[in-house]
């Protein structure tokens, strides 16, 4: 894996600062360039990135930087124009309907929800600009497709819930708790089932937020009682947190092993305590390479053949190019040869003063002088 560095990256958030200059907001996004501007290059692309949501902070944190990073590396006479849904499709239909106004070349495009953009891809597609799908995949012609391997996401969250739940698995019962539905099956669901363990209750709700967390586990007690909650398996780790919170205030003692995903900072921290069991780390730094690299091709009228890793089907097309990465579960026990080590975290920003004991303990640090 490579090393990513820390400094690169806010580096680029800087970059990506100086440029919010250019972005129009939630309606629309900046563009450089265009008639009576300074003469682009004859290679020069203007590359159109909407992302779905800031409540998971991995989009403005990480992606948007990376992504701006390594076009940037890879085309310096490209412009990158950015916008992000705030989980607002009708937000992000007009973001790219800006886009494809104003001239864009390509467009790299995380959808608020699978279906959300299906029209506009086809339109885009119509004015022979591609669509690459970022992370998440979403109906329509798109061009391409880069991600991590959504069924080794599940494997691991199964894994990581299993291993929370230790010989305790079989006859357990394991809340499920997820934001906007995604018709994507995961290995999870079997994995718990062959292991004896109980999907006793499914909550989805409108948003990847803590908040949304905190209600649904909320309504899981209710539902449920706060004996029968073995374990919770939660979507991502903005989730997570306020399944935590919402188990806190029911007193629920000891806390039943919780899973998530994306390895946020907050997330991190929670392993390191001992109240959140394990999420799943995806280097954000390999998708945004792969991103980069397919999107100038596309935007060159290049093809993926040499880029892409496989292939992957939906609903609305078929034999897409892909570049699938692989995901790693993040615990305890492994956070310095993972988070750390790839330089998206430092030992200082995790084992702030409220977890240095908790850091201790995990070896992460030695005792305070």
């Amino acid at each position: 894996m490579r090393t990513l560095s820390r400094s690169p990256v806010r580096r680029a958030t800087r970059l990506a600062a100086a440029l919010a200059a250019l972005v129009l907001g939630a309606a629309a996004c900046g563009a450089t360039g265009g008639p009576g501007g300074t003469a682009a290059a004859p290679d020069a692309l203007t590359i159109g990135v909407l992302l779905p949501e800031s409540e998971t902070s991995r989009y403005e944190t990480f992606d948007r930087p990376l992504i701006e990073q390594e076009i940037a590396a890879r085309c310096a006479d490209c412009t990158v124009s950015y916008a992000n849904a705030h989980n607002d499709v009708r937000a992000q239909h007009q973001q790219m309907n800006a886009m494809l106004t104003q001239g864009i070349d390509v467009v790299i495009l995380d959808a608020v929800t699978e279906d959300s953009m299906r029209g506009m891809v086809t339109q885009a597609t119509e004015e022979g600009i591609p669509v690459l799908a970022y992370d998440r995949l979403t109906q329509g012609p798109i061009s391409g497709y880069v991600s991590f391997d959504s069924d080794a996401i599940g494997e691991l969250q199964g894994e990581g819930v299993l291993s929370g739940l230790g010989d305790q698995a079989d006859g357990a019962q394991v809340v499920r708790v997820e934001g906007p539905v995604w018709s994507i099956e995961h290995p999870a669901e079997a994995m718990l089932e062959q292991a004896g363990a109980e999907i006793s209750g499914t909550y989805w709700g409108p948003a990847w937020s803590p908040e949304n967390g905190y209600s649904l586990t909320t309504a899981a007690i209710a539902d449920l009682g706060p004996d029968n909650i073995d374990a919770v398996w939660a979507g991502n780790d903005a989730l997570a947190a306020g399944v935590i919170s919402a188990l806190k205030h029911a007193r629920i003692d000891p806390l039943p092993p919780v899973t998530g995903q994306d390895a946020e900072l907050p997330a991190v921290r929670s392993i390191v305590a001992g109240e959140m069991h394990m999420t799943v780390y995806k280097p954000y730094q390999l998708q945004a390479e792969a991103a980069a690299e397919m999107a100038l091709a596309l935007g060159r009228g290049e093809s993926l053949d040499s880029i892409a890793t496989g292939t992957v089907n939906t609903a609305t097309a078929r034999d897409i190019p892909s570049v699938e990465l692989q995901p790693l579960p993040l615990t305890v026990d492994n956070i310095e040869e993972t988070v750390i080590r790839d330089g998206m975290y430092t030992l200082d920003e995790i084992c702030i003063p409220k977890y240095r004991r908790a850091c201790e303990a995990a070896g992460l640090v030695g005792p305070a002088a």
